[in-house]
């Protein structure tokens, strides 16, 4: 099981308040790669989330609807998006996550998460980065776009 939920992500890369005092726009986050999409990892998923839609689970019912195959829960995505946020600034520092589902994330697509200063402002009394977020399959085709505020001091 262990292999499952394993992923070739780099240790935690939480900046330090010096670290974050230093950010400029332009500087991207440390990406978070994960493996190629499973069943397993949907089916995982669904028991996690409660979001038990056979779309993502059931090959017959995905194909009945039009699809090839099952896909990974849109939520899913924002989840890894989130957790490249939480990687990289305490989970208290975020302020605002927001996302816009782009493509599907098919079975066999191994996804990158990435993310960018876009802005540095100062918003009632705390210095605030606004991130510009992606997911990418190994094609670099776009799954989802979104944005982020974190507190950075």
């Amino acid at each position: 099981m262990a292999e499952v939920l394993a992923d070739t992500a780099p240790a935690a890369t939480r900046l330090a308040p010096a670290q974050l005092a230093a950010l400029r726009v332009g500087d991207r986050l440390p990406p978070l790669q994960l493996p190629p999409v499973s069943r397993l990892t949907l089916a995982l998923y669904c028991g996690a989330s409660g979001d038990h839609n056979p779309i993502h689970v059931d090959s017959d019912f995905a194909r009945g609807a039009g699809q090839a195959d099952v896909f990974a829960h849109g939520m899913l995505s924002m989840a890894w998006l989130g957790r490249l946020l939480t990687d990289w600034v305490p989970q208290q520092a975020l302020r605002r996550f927001e996302v816009r589902f782009a493509a599907i994330t098919h079975v066999g697509e191994a996804i990158r998460c990435t993310g960018e200063v876009a802005d540095i402002v100062v918003e009632q009394g705390e210095r605030r980065a606004r991130l510009l977020l992606q997911t990418t399959n190994e094609a670099g085709q776009i799954k989802l776009q979104g944005e982020a505020v974190v507190a950075i001091g």
